[in-house]
This record gives C-alpha cells, structure tokens and sequence, in this order.
C-alpha cells in the first residue's frame, strides 16, 4: 500500500502487555526493582490491568486472558531492555532478584544480564560491550 499523503509515519515503542498469573505479585516484584505503577484499571483496588514504569520502559499486565489467547503466562524467548549502565543495574538489583544468567559479555558483543519475573516471562537487560563501564571486547 503506498503512501500518498505527506503525513508523517513514525513508529515510537513498543509496550509488551502480558498475562499475569497474580498482579499484586507481579507489582509487588518489579516494585522491588525500581518500577513504579503509573496506570491501573479499573482502579488501584483489585485492578485487572496495571502499567510499570522505569524511565522509558513501560511493562503492562492484565489478571484475565483476553478471550482466544492461552490461559496461562506464555513467552518462548526474552524481551530486551536496551540501555545504558548494564553493571551499575546488576549491581542496584544483586541481592533483590536472582539472576537467570551474566552479567556477562556475550559472544554477539552484548554485556547484559537476564532475569525472570514470577511469571516465568524473562527479561534481558544490555549493551553494547565497549560501551559499558569496565568492560572490553
């Protein structure tokens, strides 16, 4: 489809929105990690949806299965949180969270480290090697 108009076209981010097997539990861990909710619906008692917030990274998660969609928390790979200061954040969260693998510097040049949240989803946090603070190719 081409376009023909001089409207502009821009593609911002993307906001994963994931099932949650329990979304106070959900909060209440990612709450630990620096996270603040910054939208719930219906409301912040018993809501069903929650948005979390740190910096520019937003994570959504909703109590109920949207009707045709599987019933349980389901992700086959990880989301990648790219971003600056990958050992200063591994070293803020030592202690609060278990780390899934790393820190380390990857063979495709990435220092990052992985977590998993209690919904099993994983989440991956890096940079480029060279640009992470005492870190080399």
């Amino acid at each position: 489809m081409d376009r023909q108009s001089d409207e502009k076209l821009e593609f911002r981010r993307v906001v994963p929105s994931l099932l949650a097997k329990d979304l106070d539990g959900t909060q209440d861990f990612y709450r630990r990690l620096g996270f603040e909710v910054s939208g719930t619906h219906p409301g912040h008692e018993s809501p069903t949806w929650t948005e979390l917030r740190r910096g520019e990274v937003a994570i959504q998660f909703y109590s109920q299965a949207p009707r045709g969609t599987p019933q349980d928390p389901l992700c086959s790979g990880a989301l990648y949180v790219q971003m600056e200061g990958v050992s200063a954040l591994a070293k803020e969260w030592q202690g609060k969270v278990p780390f899934a693998w790393g820190p380390e510097v990857m063979d495709y040049g990435m220092h990052e480290f992985g977590i998993q949240d209690p919904n099993g989803y994983f989440l991956a946090f890096t940079e480029p090697a060279d640009e992470s603070s005492g870190q080399a190719d």
